[in-house]
């Protein structure tokens, strides 16, 4: 999980122990490594945005929106100085 976020391996390593938690407790000891592993890999590999990664980006795209109205409001000043 090198190229992740500490939040982002604290997602992950939550879903793992989660994961972990619903494994049969009789499930020998091989196999919950083996499982335990490639879900880890699956999810390493996966993209994973953390809520707050998302709020940023919703901010931003907010400001960008408004700032587009913004201009176009602007532009129609201007055109219609030009008519």
């Amino acid at each position: 999980m090198s190229s992740q976020s500490s939040e982002q391996s604290r997602v992950i390593e939550s879903i793992l122990s989660a994961a972990a938690s619903l494994l049969p407790v009789n499930l020998p000891a091989e196999l919950k490594t083996n499982f335990m592993s490639a879900l880890a890999a699956a999810l390493d590999n996966m993209d994973i945005v953390t809520r707050s990664e998302i709020e940023v980006q919703e901010a931003v795209l907010l400001r960008a929106r408004e700032k587009i109205s913004e201009l176009e409001v602007r532009i129609s000043e201007l055109e219609s100085q030009d008519r």
